[in-house]
């Protein structure tokens, strides 16, 4: 993790989470960027944290990285079982537009990886347009098997942020493999560019606010419907993180 953090990580199941609010992050992004600071971000919901815990490579692999920001509501409501809470959530895609509207204001410029290859052009369209000061470095859909070309393009255009949306665990390894090809920011989104593109509807702020996002995903699309399972599994995985706690404390 990066020294830089302004408070100790909270750890959720060995996952060591940035303790911030998103406006102070952002600030932290500012900063690194404009120092052109090689940075890897990892945005983490409950299924990330059970993949990790599954998959010790996969949990190596991003606990390299400088931060690890709560995106996805079950990862507050465990830091609060745990009774080691955090600030704030920080999502991902939150994070992509307020970079997008600050690279537009300063400058910057920016090399976006994922999605469909229809999503991507219309992408393209959609940051031309609103954030016209914003320079795209480059741009290559999700579906690639050999990423040379990709690389190459990035070591060429040396863009201020890295946008990752192939969903995990493949963006984050992407990130890992390749984060030396330009001293940027370099940030996992998922599907962040779908709902930039207008493909994917985000859900209306009433339920942003009560933090029911992922029931109105399920609720357009049934197929997520098998991805809820994991809840229950990680909570319970919580439980047993407090009372193990509890016991060692008892020791």
């Amino acid at each position: 993790m990066n020294n830089q953090s302004p408070t100790q990580p909270v750890d959720i199941l060995g996952i060591p989470f940035e303790n911030t609010t998103e406006k102070d992050f952002q600030a932290i992004l500012h900063n690194v960027i404009n120092q052109h600071q090689n940075t890897f971000v990892v945005t983490a919901n409950p299924e990330i944290v059970m993949y990790a815990k599954a998959n010790p490579d996969y949990e190596k692999l991003i606990t390299t990285a400088d931060y690890i920001v709560p995106d996805g509501i079950g990862i507050i409501m465990g830091a609060k079982m745990l009774k080691t809470p955090l600030k704030e959530r920080v999502t991902g895609y939150d994070l992509f537009v307020h970079l997008l509207e600050w690279g537009n204001a300063n400058q910057k410029s920016a090399y976006f990886v994922g999605a469909q290859p229809a999503v991507i052009r219309k992408l393209k369209k959609v940051v031309q347009e609103n954030y016209p000061f914003l320079t795209i470095a480059g741009t290559h859909d999700g579906y690639f098997g050999d990423d040379r070309n990709i690389v190459h393009d990035i070591k060429r255009t040396q863009p201020d942020m890295v946008f990752v949306a192939t969903g995990y665990p493949k963006q984050e390894a992407f990130i890992n493999k390749n984060r030396r090809a330009a001293d940027a920011l370099w940030i996992g989104i998922g599907g962040s560019f779908d709902v930039l593109a207008g493909t994917v509807k985000r859900a209306p702020k009433a339920w942003q606010k009560m933090h029911l996002e992922w029931l109105y995903r399920v609720v357009k699309e049934p197929s997520r419907f098998g991805r809820l399972m994991v809840l229950p599994k990680y909570l319970w995985q919580i439980v047993k993180q407090k009372y193990s706690r509890k016991s060692r404390r008892a020791q």
